[in-house]
């Protein structure tokens, strides 16, 4: 069903207060005109700015003296004809306590008259009593067919201002179309507009200048965020047992894998030592499988409003959802929820949070691979470890000799350095218990010390800034070896 079907069949059933948290105000107030009309019933629109009028009349002028909210509210429990209701940003005047008894009231007497009201908000934060109350209805983003037609009608509409000049195939319209995907309908119209207002064209090229720029719209919503990956599994050194894992599951994303009677990946826990490159695990399953890779800014979940910080995560799961298939990253993970695994200390959020996530996990369908990172073992709910929880649980441990040769060759090769220079057998004897950032940055450092001298890069300049810096494996090494202990007869190594 779509969304006017599915709030149809809420107000069909009698839910009493149907409550919308959503930023796209028109789209959800257009779905309630439609099944007014649909249901032939009036529907009344309060704001503060204005009042109460008509939602189905455009421009129709206000009820007098309706609106404070109290007012508001007050008139509509004097309606009859079995009416439709709707409020605009209802939910911050219910701090004061006479607003809310006479809500309180309105709902009492709705549930005897079968009559509705239904709350649009661009937040959740509505007192408990009245959650009792309510049902929640969550805006879909826009689908494909959708998406097309937003596209289609957008450019109409801009063409109308100034002529626009098409030129793109079927093929470049559905590619532009899939971009989209994720993106609310407001977000869309305006990536569009964005994309032709400069040279009044719409064609192949603008392809990756949709791509683009719908990357800026996720980063400025602060909740999903692209992640560019290495192009081949061949810049990412070592991980020799994850990539055959990733290889030997990359066609069970395939329809015929799903006619064999195969279940698509879900996702996998990578713990490790700090710099050992979990991180880079996230991007080779990414480039391996071919996915676009979504890191989950979990700091930015997390809101001083009650009810606001979970729904920002049930938005950014659903938006995920809606730009399927992809690969979604949530980086130290324990951080995030670091609550959950204890007494709590932020009124239970963090346990509220992570039980979001948690039945997200096991019941979302679309294909969403998550890759979760942690350095801390002892940080993590021990539901987060059950059985069934992720595919497999990989353990990044610190690079052996021919992984840190590998490792070497792979950032020398990356600052324009030829390897075979380079005696790798003396540089991977000399880093061993360093991780593979400790070895960038031994690189790094080299080439500061080599053109601080004016010379060329040299093996000399690399041992000499690998031995003068101890890796975290010497400086930490009672944590080190506690977390590989743990993690030896529990995880599958990386590597």
């Amino acid at each position: 069903m779509n969304d006017r079907e599915e709030l149809e069949q809420l107000i069909r059933l009698g839910h009493t207060c149907i409550t919308i948290s959503t930023f796209e105000e028109e789209y959800a107030l257009q779905c309630v005109r439609d099944v007014a009309l649909q249901l032939n019933r009036p529907m009344w629109l309060w704001s503060v700015s204005g009042g109460i009028q008509n939602g189905l009349i455009a421009g129709n002028p206000t009820i007098p003296s309706t609106d404070k909210p109290g007012d508001g509210l007050t008139h509509f429990a004097s309606l009859s004809d079995w009416p439709i209701c709707v409020t605009l940003d209802l939910a911050p005047h219910l701090r004061d306590e006479r607003t809310l008894r006479v809500l309180r009231n309105l709902l009492r007497q709705f549930q005897e008259t079968h009559s509705q009201l239904i709350m649009i908000d661009h937040q959740e934060d509505l007192p408990r009593v009245v959650n009792e109350y309510a049902t929640r209805y969550t805006i879909s983003l826009p689908d494909e067919q959708e998406l097309e037609h937003l596209v289609r009608e957008t450019l109409r509409r801009e063409h109308r201002e100034s002529p626009i000049e098409i030129d793109i195939t079927r093929s470049g319209l559905q590619t532009i179309i899939r971009n989209l995907r994720g993106l609310t309908r407001r977000q869309a119209e305006r990536v569009i507009a964005d994309t032709v207002v400069d040279d009044r064209r719409f064609d192949e090229n603008d392809i990756n200048t949709v791509l683009a720029r719908k990357r800026q719209t996720l980063h400025q919503g602060g909740l999903l965020e692209f992640v560019e990956t290495p192009v081949d599994l061949s810049a990412i050194g070592g991980l020799r047992r994850l990539k055959r894992w990733l290889k030997q599951r990359q066609d069970a994303l395939s329809d015929s894998a799903r006619d064999y009677g195969l279940a698509q990946p879900r996702g996998v826990l990578m713990l490790g030592v700090q710099g050992a490159g979990k991180s880079l695990c996230a991007k080779a399953i990414s480039t391996a499988w071919q996915r676009p890779l979504l890191r989950m800014d979990v700091s930015s979940l997390y809101d001083r409003y009650v009810g606001e910080s979970e729904r920002r995560l049930r938005d950014a799961l659903h938006q995920a959802e809606q730009m399927a298939p992809i690969i979604l990253w949530i980086d130290e993970i324990e951080k995030a929820f670091a609550s959950a695994a204890s007494r709590s200390t932020d009124g239970g959020l963090s346990q509220r949070m992570f039980g979001t996530l948690l039945t997200w996990m096991q019941e979302h369908t679309q294909p969403v691979f998550l890759v979760a990172t942690a350095n801390d073992i002892e940080a993590l709910p021990p539901e987060l470890l059950r059985k069934g929880r992720f595919d497999e649980i990989f353990f990044v441990d610190l690079p052996q000799h021919d992984t840190r040769r590998q490792i070497f060759a792979i950032h020398l090769k990356k600052r324009e350095r030829d390897p075979a220079g380079f005696d790798l057998d003396a540089l991977a004897d000399a880093a061993e218990g360093f991780s593979g950032a400790e070895i960038e940055q031994a690189v790094v450092a080299a080439l500061h010390e080599a053109f601080f001298a004016k010379v060329e890069l040299a093996t000399a300049h690399v041992l000499k800034t690998v031995e003068e810096s101890p890796p975290l494996s010497v400086t930490m090494a009672e944590r080190v070896e506690a977390l590989r202990t743990w993690a030896k007869d529990r995880c599958v190594p990386a590597d």
